[in-house]
Protein backbone atom coordinates (compact mmCIF):
# COMPACT_ATOMS: atom_id res chain seq x y z
CA UNK A 1 0.00 0.00 0.00
CA UNK A 2 1.11 3.19 -0.86
CA UNK A 3 0.56 6.49 1.41
CA UNK A 4 1.27 9.73 -0.35
CA UNK A 5 3.72 12.03 1.67
CA UNK A 6 4.77 9.21 3.99
CA UNK A 7 5.78 5.65 2.81
CA UNK A 8 5.46 2.86 1.11
CA UNK A 9 4.18 -0.47 2.90
CA UNK A 10 5.14 -3.44 1.89
CA UNK A 11 3.38 -7.18 4.10
CA UNK A 12 5.58 -9.92 3.88
CA UNK A 13 4.03 -13.49 4.59
CA UNK A 14 7.36 -15.12 6.80
CA UNK A 15 7.39 -18.68 8.65
CA UNK A 16 5.51 -19.99 11.06
CA UNK A 17 7.75 -20.62 13.49
CA UNK A 18 11.12 -18.24 13.85
CA UNK A 19 13.96 -18.62 13.19
CA UNK A 20 17.59 -19.04 14.47
CA UNK A 21 19.01 -15.96 16.37
CA UNK A 22 15.44 -14.15 16.48
CA UNK A 23 11.51 -14.43 15.95
CA UNK A 24 10.23 -13.73 12.56
CA UNK A 25 6.34 -14.41 13.34
CA UNK A 26 3.93 -14.95 10.51
CA UNK A 27 3.81 -11.39 9.56
CA UNK A 28 6.27 -8.83 8.61
CA UNK A 29 5.79 -5.12 8.02
CA UNK A 30 8.54 -2.94 5.91
CA UNK A 31 8.61 0.44 5.39
CA UNK A 32 10.51 2.07 1.86
CA UNK A 33 10.68 5.81 1.73
CA UNK A 34 10.00 5.46 -2.01
CA UNK A 35 6.75 7.48 -2.23
CA UNK A 36 8.05 11.22 -1.65
CA UNK A 37 10.42 10.69 -4.42
CA UNK A 38 7.44 9.44 -7.18
CA UNK A 39 5.61 12.32 -5.89
CA UNK A 40 8.34 14.84 -6.87
CA UNK A 41 9.42 13.41 -10.02
CA UNK A 42 5.49 13.02 -11.41
CA UNK A 43 5.01 16.79 -10.34
CA UNK A 44 7.83 18.11 -11.92
CA UNK A 45 6.99 16.15 -14.82
CA UNK A 46 3.48 16.92 -14.76
CA UNK A 47 4.87 21.00 -14.48
CA UNK A 48 6.89 20.79 -17.45
CA UNK A 49 3.69 19.25 -19.64
CA UNK A 50 1.86 21.88 -18.57
CA UNK A 51 4.86 24.69 -19.60
CA UNK A 52 4.93 23.04 -23.13
CA UNK A 53 1.00 23.16 -23.39
CA UNK A 54 1.19 27.13 -22.30
CA UNK A 55 4.03 27.72 -24.76
CA UNK A 56 1.80 26.03 -27.54
CA UNK A 57 -1.04 28.22 -26.49
CA UNK A 58 0.70 31.82 -26.53
CA UNK A 59 2.19 30.81 -29.43
CA UNK A 60 0.31 33.95 -31.36
CA UNK A 61 0.82 36.82 -28.19
CA UNK A 62 4.26 37.00 -28.82
CA UNK A 63 4.09 37.49 -32.43
CA UNK A 64 0.86 39.63 -32.78
CA UNK A 65 3.04 43.04 -33.04
CA UNK A 66 4.33 40.91 -36.01
CA UNK A 67 1.58 40.00 -37.55
CA UNK A 68 -0.14 43.38 -37.20
CA UNK A 69 2.36 45.00 -39.30
CA UNK A 70 2.81 42.00 -41.72
CA UNK A 71 -1.21 41.94 -42.32
CA UNK A 72 -2.19 45.37 -41.02
CA UNK A 73 -4.46 44.94 -38.47
CA UNK A 74 -6.05 47.27 -36.70
CA UNK A 75 -5.94 47.57 -32.18
CA UNK A 76 -9.27 45.76 -32.26
CA UNK A 77 -8.32 43.13 -34.75
CA UNK A 78 -4.97 42.26 -33.11
CA UNK A 79 -6.77 42.25 -29.80
CA UNK A 80 -9.41 39.33 -31.30
CA UNK A 81 -6.40 37.53 -32.66
CA UNK A 82 -4.69 37.57 -28.83
CA UNK A 83 -8.13 36.53 -27.08
CA UNK A 84 -9.37 33.52 -29.57
CA UNK A 85 -7.00 30.67 -27.96
CA UNK A 86 -7.65 32.03 -24.51
CA UNK A 87 -11.38 31.57 -24.76
CA UNK A 88 -11.18 27.80 -26.19
CA UNK A 89 -8.82 27.04 -24.01
CA UNK A 90 -11.34 28.47 -21.13
CA UNK A 91 -14.03 26.57 -21.78
CA UNK A 92 -12.85 23.22 -22.82
CA UNK A 93 -11.12 23.32 -19.25
CA UNK A 94 -15.06 23.17 -18.02
CA UNK A 95 -14.96 19.09 -19.63
CA UNK A 96 -11.43 18.25 -19.44
CA UNK A 97 -11.46 18.73 -15.27
CA UNK A 98 -14.60 16.30 -15.46
CA UNK A 99 -12.61 13.94 -18.07
CA UNK A 100 -9.70 14.15 -15.47
CA UNK A 101 -11.90 12.90 -12.74
CA UNK A 102 -13.10 9.88 -14.94
CA UNK A 103 -9.47 8.94 -16.99
CA UNK A 104 -6.86 10.28 -14.41
CA UNK A 105 -3.90 12.23 -15.69
CA UNK A 106 -1.68 10.51 -17.19
CA UNK A 107 -4.07 9.85 -19.51
CA UNK A 108 -5.68 13.26 -20.09
CA UNK A 109 -1.87 14.67 -20.06
CA UNK A 110 -1.23 12.51 -23.07
CA UNK A 111 -4.66 12.89 -24.94
CA UNK A 112 -4.33 17.29 -24.73
CA UNK A 113 -0.57 17.65 -25.93
CA UNK A 114 -1.33 15.20 -28.61
CA UNK A 115 -4.03 16.94 -29.65
CA UNK A 116 -2.31 20.27 -29.86
CA UNK A 117 0.15 19.25 -32.13
CA UNK A 118 -1.94 20.35 -35.23
CA UNK A 119 -2.98 23.71 -34.29
CA UNK A 120 0.16 24.71 -33.67
CA UNK A 121 1.05 23.31 -37.05
CA UNK A 122 -1.92 25.24 -38.98
CA UNK A 123 -1.29 28.44 -36.89
CA UNK A 124 2.09 28.21 -38.28
CA UNK A 125 0.95 27.70 -41.76
CA UNK A 126 -1.41 30.60 -41.54
CA UNK A 127 0.47 33.25 -40.32
CA UNK A 128 3.50 31.89 -43.19
CA UNK A 129 0.78 32.59 -45.50
CA UNK A 130 -0.19 35.80 -43.81
CA UNK A 131 -3.94 35.04 -43.40
CA UNK A 132 -5.85 36.40 -40.54
CA UNK A 133 -9.44 34.38 -41.13
CA UNK A 134 -6.87 31.12 -41.13
CA UNK A 135 -5.05 32.54 -38.29
CA UNK A 136 -8.28 33.15 -36.37
CA UNK A 137 -9.88 29.73 -37.11
CA UNK A 138 -6.68 27.77 -36.29
CA UNK A 139 -6.34 30.28 -33.22
CA UNK A 140 -9.32 28.81 -32.28
CA UNK A 141 -8.00 25.04 -31.93
CA UNK A 142 -5.15 25.93 -30.58
CA UNK A 143 -6.99 26.74 -27.02
CA UNK A 144 -6.87 22.85 -26.70
CA UNK A 145 -3.64 23.46 -25.39
CA UNK A 146 -4.94 25.92 -22.84
CA UNK A 147 -7.11 23.13 -21.30
CA UNK A 148 -4.28 21.54 -19.94
CA UNK A 149 -4.61 23.72 -16.58
CA UNK A 150 -7.89 21.54 -15.51
CA UNK A 151 -5.34 18.36 -15.65
CA UNK A 152 -2.77 19.11 -13.48
CA UNK A 153 -4.65 20.15 -10.25
CA UNK A 154 -6.52 16.82 -9.80
CA UNK A 155 -3.59 15.09 -10.64
CA UNK A 156 -1.10 16.80 -8.22
CA UNK A 157 -4.54 16.73 -5.66
CA UNK A 158 -4.30 12.89 -5.82
CA UNK A 159 -0.06 12.88 -5.32
CA UNK A 160 -0.32 15.12 -1.89
CA UNK A 161 -2.07 14.66 1.40
CA UNK A 162 -4.28 17.82 2.17
CA UNK A 163 -1.88 19.56 4.10
CA UNK A 164 0.50 20.55 0.78
CA UNK A 165 -1.59 20.86 -1.57
CA UNK A 166 -1.14 24.34 -1.70
CA UNK A 167 2.73 23.39 -2.47
CA UNK A 168 1.61 21.03 -4.45
CA UNK A 169 -0.53 22.75 -7.05
CA UNK A 170 1.75 26.58 -6.73
CA UNK A 171 4.47 23.82 -7.80
CA UNK A 172 2.53 22.54 -10.65
CA UNK A 173 1.21 26.35 -11.66
CA UNK A 174 4.34 26.99 -12.45
CA UNK A 175 3.91 25.50 -15.57
CA UNK A 176 2.65 28.76 -16.64
CA UNK A 177 6.31 29.92 -16.94
CA UNK A 178 5.51 28.20 -20.78
CA UNK A 179 4.25 31.78 -21.25
CA UNK A 180 7.70 33.06 -20.35
CA UNK A 181 8.82 30.59 -22.41
CA UNK A 182 7.37 31.77 -25.27
CA UNK A 183 7.30 35.08 -25.09
CA UNK A 184 11.33 35.30 -24.60
CA UNK A 185 11.98 32.32 -27.13
CA UNK A 186 9.13 32.25 -30.16
CA UNK A 187 10.38 35.98 -31.75
CA UNK A 188 13.50 34.89 -31.33
CA UNK A 189 13.23 31.26 -33.02
CA UNK A 190 11.18 33.06 -35.71
CA UNK A 191 13.93 35.46 -36.70
CA UNK A 192 16.51 32.51 -36.30
CA UNK A 193 14.64 29.65 -38.10
CA UNK A 194 11.74 31.34 -39.56
CA UNK A 195 7.65 31.23 -38.84
CA UNK A 196 6.65 27.79 -39.51
CA UNK A 197 10.06 25.91 -38.68
CA UNK A 198 9.15 27.65 -34.93
CA UNK A 199 6.23 26.13 -34.83
CA UNK A 200 7.51 22.56 -36.39
CA UNK A 201 9.64 23.26 -33.42
CA UNK A 202 7.20 23.37 -30.76
CA UNK A 203 5.33 20.58 -32.29
CA UNK A 204 8.33 17.91 -31.79
CA UNK A 205 8.61 19.29 -28.47
CA UNK A 206 4.85 18.33 -28.10
CA UNK A 207 5.43 14.82 -29.50
CA UNK A 208 8.06 14.07 -27.33
CA UNK A 209 6.43 15.19 -23.97
CA UNK A 210 3.53 13.18 -24.85
CA UNK A 211 5.82 9.91 -25.12
CA UNK A 212 7.63 10.52 -21.88
CA UNK A 213 3.86 11.15 -20.18
CA UNK A 214 3.33 7.67 -21.80
CA UNK A 215 6.61 5.85 -20.56
CA UNK A 216 7.35 7.93 -17.03
CA UNK A 217 4.16 9.22 -15.79
CA UNK A 218 1.75 7.71 -13.29
CA UNK A 219 -1.49 8.45 -11.88
CA UNK A 220 -1.07 8.17 -8.17
CA UNK A 221 -1.99 5.08 -6.34
CA UNK A 222 -5.16 6.75 -4.52
CA UNK A 223 -6.67 8.05 -7.27
CA UNK A 224 -10.26 6.44 -7.72
CA UNK A 225 -11.72 6.93 -10.95
CA UNK A 226 -15.43 8.84 -10.82
CA UNK A 227 -17.22 6.99 -13.66
CA UNK A 228 -20.77 9.26 -13.54
CA UNK A 229 -21.39 11.04 -16.28
CA UNK A 230 -19.65 13.83 -17.33
CA UNK A 231 -23.16 16.36 -17.59
CA UNK A 232 -23.93 15.23 -13.66
CA UNK A 233 -20.94 15.84 -12.30
CA UNK A 234 -21.10 19.44 -13.42
CA UNK A 235 -24.22 19.59 -12.60
CA UNK A 236 -23.33 18.39 -8.60
CA UNK A 237 -19.95 20.85 -9.23
CA UNK A 238 -22.05 23.59 -9.78
CA UNK A 239 -24.36 23.03 -7.05
CA UNK A 240 -21.47 23.82 -4.75
CA UNK A 241 -20.68 27.68 -3.15
CA UNK A 242 -16.95 26.85 -3.60
CA UNK A 243 -17.04 26.44 -7.71
CA UNK A 244 -18.36 30.15 -8.20
CA UNK A 245 -16.70 31.70 -4.85
CA UNK A 246 -13.33 30.39 -6.19
CA UNK A 247 -14.43 31.26 -9.99
CA UNK A 248 -15.21 34.57 -9.10
CA UNK A 249 -11.57 35.43 -7.49
CA UNK A 250 -9.58 33.01 -9.95
CA UNK A 251 -11.08 35.24 -12.64
CA UNK A 252 -9.87 38.28 -11.83
CA UNK A 253 -6.08 36.94 -10.56
CA UNK A 254 -5.36 34.01 -13.46
CA UNK A 255 -7.57 36.19 -15.38
CA UNK A 256 -5.44 39.15 -15.21
CA UNK A 257 -2.46 37.11 -15.57
CA UNK A 258 -2.98 35.60 -19.15
CA UNK A 259 -4.27 38.69 -20.63
CA UNK A 260 -1.06 40.79 -19.85
CA UNK A 261 1.14 38.07 -20.77
CA UNK A 262 -0.35 38.07 -24.35
CA UNK A 263 -1.40 41.16 -24.51
CA UNK A 264 2.03 43.08 -22.97
CA UNK A 265 4.15 42.99 -25.89
CA UNK A 266 1.65 45.41 -27.80
CA UNK A 267 1.20 47.26 -24.30
CA UNK A 268 4.95 47.78 -24.35
CA UNK A 269 5.18 48.73 -28.05
CA UNK A 270 2.82 51.20 -28.20
CA UNK A 271 3.31 52.93 -24.83
CA UNK A 272 7.20 52.08 -24.90
CA UNK A 273 8.19 51.74 -28.57
CA UNK A 274 10.05 48.54 -28.24
CA UNK A 275 10.57 46.55 -30.90
CA UNK A 276 9.16 42.89 -31.00
CA UNK A 277 12.12 41.35 -29.79
CA UNK A 278 12.74 43.74 -26.47
CA UNK A 279 8.72 43.36 -25.80
CA UNK A 280 8.60 40.04 -25.50
CA UNK A 281 11.87 40.06 -23.34
CA UNK A 282 10.11 41.95 -20.94
CA UNK A 283 6.78 40.65 -20.75
CA UNK A 284 8.74 36.81 -20.24
CA UNK A 285 10.01 38.66 -17.13
CA UNK A 286 6.60 39.58 -16.20
CA UNK A 287 5.03 36.14 -16.63
CA UNK A 288 8.47 34.60 -14.68
CA UNK A 289 7.30 36.66 -12.22
CA UNK A 290 4.23 35.55 -11.93
CA UNK A 291 5.25 32.10 -12.00
CA UNK A 292 7.79 32.38 -9.63
CA UNK A 293 5.39 33.78 -6.98
CA UNK A 294 2.73 31.30 -7.44
CA UNK A 295 4.06 28.24 -5.33
CA UNK A 296 5.13 31.15 -2.79
CA UNK A 297 1.12 31.75 -2.52
CA UNK A 298 0.73 28.64 -2.32
CA UNK A 299 2.64 27.87 0.50
CA UNK A 300 2.08 30.92 1.95
CA UNK A 301 -1.52 29.37 1.67
CA UNK A 302 -0.50 26.00 3.53
CA UNK A 303 0.86 28.14 6.41
CA UNK A 304 -1.87 30.70 6.87
CA UNK A 305 -5.32 30.83 5.68
CA UNK A 306 -5.57 31.36 2.06
CA UNK A 307 -8.24 34.15 2.95
CA UNK A 308 -5.20 36.49 4.11
CA UNK A 309 -2.91 35.34 0.86
CA UNK A 310 -5.87 36.33 -1.66
CA UNK A 311 -6.98 39.69 -0.11
CA UNK A 312 -2.77 40.85 -0.40
CA UNK A 313 -2.92 39.87 -3.79
CA UNK A 314 -6.43 42.19 -4.67
CA UNK A 315 -5.18 45.00 -2.20
CA UNK A 316 -1.50 44.67 -4.26
CA UNK A 317 -2.46 44.48 -7.55
CA UNK A 318 -5.07 47.92 -7.51
CA UNK A 319 -1.99 49.52 -6.58
CA UNK A 320 0.29 48.19 -9.03
CA UNK A 321 -2.57 48.93 -12.04
CA UNK A 322 -2.52 52.80 -10.50
CA UNK A 323 0.35 53.05 -10.67
CA UNK A 324 0.78 51.88 -14.32
CA UNK A 325 -2.02 53.89 -15.50
CA UNK A 326 0.88 57.05 -14.63
CA UNK A 327 2.52 55.46 -17.24
CA UNK A 328 6.25 55.07 -15.41
CA UNK A 329 9.39 55.80 -17.55
CA UNK A 330 11.29 53.18 -19.31
CA UNK A 331 12.90 51.59 -18.24
CA UNK A 332 13.60 50.53 -14.23
CA UNK A 333 10.27 52.11 -13.09
CA UNK A 334 7.88 50.74 -15.76
CA UNK A 335 9.95 47.23 -15.01
CA UNK A 336 9.36 47.67 -11.16
CA UNK A 337 5.64 48.35 -11.56
CA UNK A 338 4.87 45.28 -13.74
CA UNK A 339 7.49 42.48 -11.90
CA UNK A 340 5.06 43.82 -8.79
CA UNK A 341 1.99 43.28 -10.59
CA UNK A 342 3.11 39.96 -11.56
CA UNK A 343 4.05 39.31 -8.38
CA UNK A 344 0.71 40.39 -6.84
CA UNK A 345 -1.16 38.23 -9.90
CA UNK A 346 1.46 35.05 -9.47
CA UNK A 347 0.52 35.21 -5.27
CA UNK A 348 -2.68 35.21 -5.80
CA UNK A 349 -3.24 32.34 -8.08
CA UNK A 350 -1.43 30.48 -5.31
CA UNK A 351 -3.91 31.42 -3.11
CA UNK A 352 -7.07 30.40 -4.86
CA UNK A 353 -6.28 27.18 -5.83
CA UNK A 354 -4.59 26.29 -2.60
CA UNK A 355 -8.17 27.45 -0.87
CA UNK A 356 -9.98 25.10 -4.38
CA UNK A 357 -7.78 22.08 -2.95
CA UNK A 358 -8.73 22.93 0.71
CA UNK A 359 -12.24 23.42 0.16
CA UNK A 360 -13.45 20.95 -2.56
CA UNK A 361 -14.97 17.53 -2.05
CA UNK A 362 -12.51 14.80 -2.79
CA UNK A 363 -14.85 13.45 -5.40
CA UNK A 364 -15.40 16.46 -7.55
CA UNK A 365 -11.93 17.86 -7.37
CA UNK A 366 -11.70 17.73 -11.26
CA UNK A 367 -15.12 18.93 -11.80
CA UNK A 368 -14.66 21.96 -9.68
CA UNK A 369 -10.84 22.41 -10.91
CA UNK A 370 -12.42 22.74 -14.57
CA UNK A 371 -15.31 25.59 -13.96
CA UNK A 372 -12.92 27.23 -11.68
CA UNK A 373 -10.17 27.26 -14.19
CA UNK A 374 -12.31 28.03 -17.19
CA UNK A 375 -13.19 31.27 -14.98
CA UNK A 376 -9.88 32.95 -15.48
CA UNK A 377 -9.62 31.73 -18.56
CA UNK A 378 -12.68 33.75 -19.53
CA UNK A 379 -11.49 36.10 -17.37
CA UNK A 380 -8.39 36.53 -19.65
CA UNK A 381 -10.59 36.44 -22.48
CA UNK A 382 -12.09 39.88 -21.89
CA UNK A 383 -9.08 41.99 -21.04
CA UNK A 384 -7.38 42.54 -24.32
CA UNK A 385 -10.54 43.23 -26.08
CA UNK A 386 -11.03 46.07 -23.40
CA UNK A 387 -7.71 47.01 -24.09
CA UNK A 388 -7.69 47.51 -27.56
CA UNK A 389 -11.29 48.62 -27.15
CA UNK A 390 -10.47 51.82 -24.68
CA UNK A 391 -6.79 52.84 -26.19
CA UNK A 392 -6.41 56.45 -26.56
CA UNK A 393 -4.49 57.03 -29.02
CA UNK A 394 -4.25 60.96 -29.02
CA UNK A 395 -2.96 60.83 -25.59
CA UNK A 396 -1.16 57.01 -26.36
CA UNK A 397 -2.22 55.76 -23.13
CA UNK A 398 -4.40 52.74 -21.48
CA UNK A 399 -5.88 54.63 -18.78
CA UNK A 400 -9.51 53.41 -18.97
CA UNK A 401 -8.47 49.73 -18.96
CA UNK A 402 -6.54 50.19 -16.51
CA UNK A 403 -8.73 52.00 -14.38
CA UNK A 404 -11.25 49.01 -15.11
CA UNK A 405 -8.66 46.80 -13.74
CA UNK A 406 -8.04 48.77 -10.50
CA UNK A 407 -12.03 49.12 -9.29
CA UNK A 408 -12.10 44.66 -10.25
CA UNK A 409 -9.68 44.26 -7.95
CA UNK A 410 -10.80 46.71 -4.93
CA UNK A 411 -14.34 45.05 -5.55
CA UNK A 412 -12.47 41.79 -5.42
CA UNK A 413 -10.91 42.39 -1.73
CA UNK A 414 -14.23 43.40 -0.31
CA UNK A 415 -15.79 40.54 -1.91
CA UNK A 416 -12.92 38.38 0.03
CA UNK A 417 -12.69 40.54 2.90
CA UNK A 418 -16.59 40.62 3.60
CA UNK A 419 -18.06 37.24 1.94
CA UNK A 420 -15.72 34.34 2.72
CA UNK A 421 -14.56 32.97 5.79
CA UNK A 422 -10.95 31.95 6.69
CA UNK A 423 -11.46 28.70 7.92
CA UNK A 424 -14.11 26.33 7.19
CA UNK A 425 -15.10 22.11 7.45
CA UNK A 426 -14.21 20.54 3.77
CA UNK A 427 -17.10 18.50 2.32
CA UNK A 428 -16.53 14.73 2.04
CA UNK A 429 -18.65 14.68 -1.18
CA UNK A 430 -20.55 16.51 -3.43
CA UNK A 431 -24.03 16.49 -3.58
CA UNK A 432 -25.41 14.27 -6.08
Amino acid sequence: MTNPGNRVTVTLIGRKSPPKGGYLGTVRTVTAPRAGARQGWNLALATWVSAINFWAWNMIGPLSTTYAVDISLSSAEASMLVATPILVGAVGRIVVGSLTDRYGGRAMFIAITLASIVPVLAVGAAGAAGSYPLLLVFGFFLGIAGTIFAVGIPFANNWYAPSRRGFATGVFGMGMVGTALSAFFTPRFVESFGLFTTHVIIAVALGLTALLCLVAMHDSPDFTPNTERVLPKLKAAARLPVTWEMSILYAIVFGGFVAFSNYLPTYIRLIYDFDPVDAGARTAGFALAAVLARPVGGALADRFAPKYVVLVSFGGTAAAATVASLKPPPDFWSAVTFISLALFLGIGTGGVFAWVARRAPANAVGSVTGIVSAAGGLGGYFPPLVMGATYDSAENDYTIGLALLVMTALAAFAYTALKLHAREPQPKEAPQ
